[in-house]
């Protein structure tokens, strides 16, 4: 498999959002292992040049998603030091708890900004460079965009968007030969989701853990390659989100039932709660 792997990737010349960290960051470098290179872009320029170098002085570029001209800017300017483009994945995203009344809206307009606005425009920026028959398109959405959780409205919301960005762009590039995937994770073993989950609203609901489990990144770091290599329609972390997705309809009610022990209460500490963005942004 590992042979396989490098020659599929091999001199692939990918650009990765959100790869300051988390699922970016650990992309980014095992992509370079496979022989790929890698151009990076997100927030946290300290982080993002230690990811970058890990990655053979990968370039990057400090870039809010959220802004399309800044987008439009780091792509173009990414691109033209790679030579070209053969896949993007469009993985920057935040999330934070929000009840939807009572909560702070703001939290909510910067969810979607980011997550879907920013995917948007990645999508937008990067989709004429990987518009040819090696071409691949990568939207991270979220098992949250098939069952949605209480106080994670918002990011439910954005990944479902995300989803729909996706399959409406796989069907826009069709004639063009690229192909594009949409990525499913659930709870990873990320800062993301340590700070998505580490408040005291969920620890209510949750009893202190979280509500399926958490996946090791690196076990998802290998479905995530594989599928990129393929150039899959679906990718998935843990394998059991590929099953939910079908009976999403089913899967939500048995969330909703699960979901109100304790619900009330958490409700209100949420009301009361500030939670950040998992990532912090720019004023």
């Amino acid at each position: 498999m590992a042979r396989v792997l490098d020659q599929a990737l091999r001199g692939r010349r990918i650009l990765i959002t959100g790869a300051a960290r988390g699922i970016g960051a650990a992309l980014a470098v095992r992509l370079t292992q496979r022989g790929a290179r890698v151009g990076l872009i997100g927030l946290e320029p300290e982080l993002l040049a230690q990811v970058a170098a890990r990655c053979g002085d990968a370039p990057w570029r400090e870039c809010n998603v959220a802004h399309r001209e800044q987008v439009d800017a780091a792509v173009a300017e990414v691109v033209e030091e790679l030579g070209g483009l053969d896949i993007v994945i469009a993985n920057a995203g935040v999330a934070a708890q929000l009840p939807l009344i009572g909560g702070d809206a703001r939290i909510f307009e910067r969810t979607i900004a980011v997550n879907v606005l920013g995917s948007y425009y990645t999508l937008r920026a990067a989709g004429p460079h990987i518009s040819h028959g090696d071409g691949y398109a990568l939207a991270v959405s979220s098992a949250a965009a098939a069952v949605r959780l209480p106080l994670m409205g918002a990011y439910s919301a954005s990944k479902s968007a995300v989803e729909a960005l996706g399959d409406t762009l796989r069907i826009e590039l069709q004639r063009s030969g690229a192909k594009v995937g949409v990525a499913y994770f659930a709870e990873l073993d990320t800062d993301m989701t340590a700070r998505g989950f580490g408040t005291e609203a969920a620890a209510k609901m949750t009893g202190g853990g979280s509500f399926s489990g958490t996946t090791s990144l690196e076990s998802a770091i290998d479905r995530i390659e594989r599928g990129i290599a393929a150039r899959s329609r679906r990718i998935v972390a843990p394998w059991w989100v590929a099953w939910v997705l079908p009976i999403r309809m089913l899967a939500q009610r048995l969330i909703e039932l699960r979901a109100q022990r304790g619900l009330a209460e958490a409700l209100e500490i949420a009301r009361a709660e500030h939670a950040d963005l998992t990532t912090p942004q720019p004023d």
